[in-house]
């Protein structure tokens, strides 16, 4: 039976630099998910210190220490209990930020048959090379992503200071655009999971 409920949508900020400009595109898409419906939205801040993961991996066999665990189980939760990811990324030097694949590298089976949407921002490529080397990293965790993206180039002038786009039709055009298509795959693949658990086939 299909689910009505409406789907889990999480929002990840990639960045964790001083002086990012990430919350301004975060919140604005996030704002812009909740008004679309059918979701219900966590935005996930890497730079919030409660989600701070170490960059050295432990053993495979390793008790992981305390502290770590306690990180690693709260982030696994809210990424679980996710149907669909945004990722909200910078580029930085032709790629994406370290601190956003050491979190994708902690997790494994949280984003499998899930879909993950890209919103990127950056200089004149607008983050679209940091999308690019993403899109080759989320089919190993079993993920599929969305062909319809966001990029916002030279983004600290395609925002205003109340944080909306300067082109406001264009961009809320854009991200309505990505959204249906992160509920087209959300959507099937929630039912698909349901019906036929993916741990059985990844």
């Amino acid at each position: 039976m299909e689910s009505t409920e409406p789907l889990r949508l999480a929002v990840i900020v990639g960045s964790v630099r001083a002086g990012r400009f990430g919350p301004t595109v975060s919140d604005w898409f996030a704002e812009e998910a909740r008004n679309y419906g059918g979701y219900e939205v966590d935005v996930i801040d890497l730079a919030e210190a409660d989600h701070e993961l170490p960059l050295s991996f432990p053993d495979f066999r390793a008790t992981v220490p305390p502290d770590v665990a306690r990180v690693r189980a709260g982030l696994s939760e809210r990424l679980a209990a996710a149907d669909a990811f945004v990722i909200v990324t910078p580029e930085y030097n032709h790629s994406f930020p370290a601190s956003l694949k050491n979190t994708i590298d902690w997790f494994n089976s949280e984003w499998h048959a899930k879909p993950v949407g890209f919103v990127s921002y950056g200089g004149m490529a607008g983050g679209q090379r940091a999308v690019e080397h993403l899109r080759q990293v989320f089919p190993e965790l079993h993920a599929v992503t969305v062909r319809n993206t966001l990029s916002f180039h030279m983004a600290w002038e395609r925002f205003s200071e109340d944080g909306r786009p300067r082109d406001e039709e264009g961009s809320n055009a854009a991200a309505k655009g990505m959204l249906r298509q992160l509920e087209w795959w959300g959507s099937a693949l929630r039912d698909a999971r349901a019906k036929f658990p993916y741990s059985s086939a990844a």
